[in-house]
């Protein structure tokens, strides 16, 4: 990697640089004024981390059990669409970047890869599969069918997107997925995006998605499948219970990287009172905002087993795809290594919540 790649940032930078302003916005974008994708990243920095000194931290171990599979670091790839627009060879050189740090890769039901593809493009990636239970629920048991006959050890239920949120820079820019490529994991005439006015993608998904949907479908979902599940876009401690009382596997934290409902809180805030709820009952998951090995720990901290990454990995494809994405995962993960050994911590087992206060505790400035 070169030299001048040295951050998260770095990436970033370069692929405001490359890609088409259709596709840089359509990445980048948030909800409506986008105030609750500025405030996934700055919620991180109003936190402070309180080291201990005078510890042994040669040997740190990274390693974690997530859904029964050990695997090298606390750190995933978050289910984000559309990958080969960064990269002629999308979702399958991220699910490859993940497997060569030992992660777990989590490929979108609107991914340019479909199932098959990924899965045998990445045969040694832990894989989960990202699923909307759709209006034709022929379509969502044929998807989760197709995953458990290629290999995806669990199910992450997004819940958050009953409708589709209003995003200014797709609408303004009228985003389609571009001609050349298509939705995997659908067949031809479900992978043809409405051109006319407006955002093509939210035409298509707005076609697909069920309004109708409440926690009862929760049990259906578990009626078809043995598939842990792992239901994403909680935001509350009392959803998170609802879920864990339903039998769900895990509880993932998440704000849709501030793409579905504005002014939302990030998910950092949120996550010590869902912790408090559920942390002794189901693993809590957490994305949106991560940049610096430094936030994983506070994630961790605060109550996440695990963190996941998303725009990050599309800034390494469009650098240098599978290496990017490894290079830029790699950032993350060598960060975090050292906030363990500066902050005293060999195991993640010894990281503790009274290691992150928040910056009050300090200054009222």
């Amino acid at each position: 990697m070169s030299n001048k790649f040295v951050s998260v940032k770095d990436f970033e930078n370069y692929a405001v640089g490359a890609l088409p302003r259709t596709v840089l916005g359509y990445y980048q974008s948030g909800a409506c004024d986008e105030y609750t994708l500025s405030i996934n990243n700055k919620a991180f920095n109003k936190l402070r981390i309180v080291p201990r000194m005078l510890r042994d931290v040669r040997n740190r171990d990274l390693s974690v059990t997530i859904q029964g599979d050990i695997v090298n670091v606390p750190i995933g790839i978050s289910p984000c669409a559309m990958h080969k627009m960064a990269h002629e060879d999308g979702e399958c050189a991220s699910a490859r970047a993940a497997g060569k740090h030992g992660a777990i890769f989590i490929l979108s039901t609107l991914s340019t890869c479909s199932l098959e593809e990924v899965a045998a493009a990445a045969p040694n990636t832990v894989k989960w599969f990202q699923l909307y239970i759709y209006k034709d629920r022929v379509l969502t048991t044929s998807l989760i069918r197709r995953a458990e006959k290629s290999g995806y050890k669990a199910l992450v239920l997004t819940v958050d997107a009953p409708v589709f949120g209003i995003r200014y820079k797709d609408i303004k820019n009228n985003f389609t997925l571009p001609s050349r490529l298509k939705l995997g994991n659908f067949s031809e005439e479900l992978s043809i995006m409405d051109q006319t006015n407006g955002s093509g993608l939210t035409k298509y998904v707005m076609s697909l998605f069920d309004d109708r949907l409440v926690w009862d479908d929760i049990k259906w979902l578990k009626s078809i499948t043995d598939l842990p599940i792992i239901v994403k876009g909680i935001l509350s401690a009392a959803d998170a219970k609802i879920a864990a009382d339903l039998g769900c596997d895990g509880v993932f934290v998440s704000n849709h990287g501030g793409r579905q409902l504005d002014t939302a809180p990030a998910t950092i805030e949120v996550l010590p009172s869902i912790a408090r709820e559920v942390g002794h009952r189901v693993d809590i998951y957490l994305d949106c905002g991560i940049r610096h090995g430094t936030d994983v720990f506070k994630a961790l901290a605060l109550g996440a087993k695990m963190v996941f990454l998303a725009q990050p990995i599309l800034w390494g494809l469009t650098y240098d795809g599978q290496k990017g994405a490894e290079d830029v995962f790699g950032i993350v993960v060598n960060e975090f290594d050292n906030t363990m050994a500066l902050a005293g911590c060999v195991s993640l087992d010894q990281i503790k919540k009274e290691m992150v206060v928040h910056k009050s505790v300090y200054s009222k400035l």
